[in-house]
């Protein structure tokens, strides 16, 4: 099947949360051997995987150390979906000099010093598949400025990729995903029990997106059946970003 990943090796990062447990089942549903990465055993809970690797994005040097592990165990990933994010500061007000430097180090570097030590050996190879997991904040402003910040360098990181890298048969592509209900809201929900209904009025679909319309398109995205597409940012987010229904709504 031309969408299949049969024998192929993905590592994915932020692999015991809402998207990333989904992203490894349809990933090893598509034939993929996986590894899955998160910060600790617990993060990555039950998860059903063989191959695992634990570190923290946020610390250059474990990046280095995680890297060099799964090509000695492992060898080297065919695809690499860069799927870890965090943010709590969903105001100007409440991002000091921590909270900016935290959210851009494990949405923004450690994503890139993950990424970098696996682009060598894959130019030398002559093949690779990138996925980075944006957001819509990359493309306009719905709060959370770090994590925006962060989402948006990492659109233009995977466009750099895409460019510099494409004659050695490299691809590089990001989605942005809209509101996708996993836990990251829960903390929302506890604040406003109605936020859910609140926020899937504002999407011309008329709800959230699921982590497994987020999965589907890596899958697409790592598969033959996008060989023609790279430097694409994939806008996966019930049309949030098409245009302003509310705006619309207020009008008319």
């Amino acid at each position: 099947m031309a969408n299949s990943l049969e024998g192929q090796l993905a590592v994915i990062t932020g692999a015991g949360g809402g998207i990333g447990v989904t992203m490894v089942r349809r990933f090893q549903e598509a034939g993929a051997r996986v590894v899955a990465c998160d910060v600790s055993a617990e993060a990555l809970g039950s998860l059903d995987v063989t191959h695992k690797e634990f570190f923290d994005l946020g610390n250059a040097d474990a990046c280095k150390k995680a890297c060099e592990r799964i090509l000695s165990q492992f060898g080297l990933p065919d695809i690499l979906v860069s799927n870890a994010g965090y943010t709590r500061a969903e105001t100007l007000e409440q991002v000091d000099e921590r909270v900016w430097n935290f959210e851009l180090d494990v949405n923004l570097n450690g994503a890139r010093n993950f990424t970098a030590p696996f682009l060598e050996p894959m130019k030398a190879r002559g093949s690779g598949v990138f996925v980075f997991i944006s957001s819509v904040n990359a493309l306009a402003h719905f709060g959370n400025p770090a994590y925006a910040a962060a989402k948006a360098g990492l659109v233009a990181y995977a466009r750099a990729i895409a460019t510099e890298c494409g004659a050695h048969g490299i691809r590089s592509n990001a989605i942005c995903p809209g509101s996708v209900r996993t836990h990251a809201w829960d903390h929302r929900i506890a604040k406003d029990p109605h936020i859910l209904e609140k926020v899937s009025r504002l999407y011309p679909l008329g709800h959230m997106v699921s982590p497994v319309d987020v999965a589907n398109a890596a899958v697409f995205l790592a598969s033959p059946l996008s060989a023609g597409i790279t430097g694409v940012v994939l806008p996966v987010d019930g049309g949030l970003t098409a245009g302003n229904l509310p705006f619309i709504d207020a009008i008319r």
